[in-house]
């Protein structure tokens, strides 16, 4: 058990206790709760499986370092039957209150004859 003044200082009184572990949902999933980034995927043909967050594990710990609501930059990497599609755009992002919001501001294909 930790006291509060180790944590917040001598002018708090009381006992921290955690009774759960604390649970982070990654970014991904965050995402594909919301109707409008699935809605997005499905305008492209890309099938869930197929979507990587660039970076997501250094987004997450820079999270946990700082949890206020954060904002960044990122490219999300999605595969389809005709290629790959990098989604360029902000993510806005809460994960102790387990919300995120993609904003797209532009793509780039590579059609799988570019890929060979």
């Amino acid at each position: 058990m930790m006291h509060f003044s180790e944590v917040f200082g001598s002018g708090f009184a009381g006992i921290i206790v955690l009774t759960k572990p604390l649970t982070i949902m990654s970014i991904k999933e965050l995402l594909l709760n919301g109707n409008s980034f699935i809605a997005l995927m499905r305008q492209y043909a890309i099938d869930i499986a197929d979507i990587k967050i660039k970076d997501e594990d250094v987004l997450t710990d820079q999270f946990l370092q700082h949890p206020q609501l954060s904002k960044e930059s990122i490219c999300i990497e999605a595969k389809n039957n005709e290629g790959i599609i990098n989604f360029f755009g902000t993510l806005h992002y809460n994960l102790l209150n387990k919300l995120a919001v993609f904003e797209m501001h532009g793509f780039e294909r590579t059609s799988l004859q570019d890929l060979s």
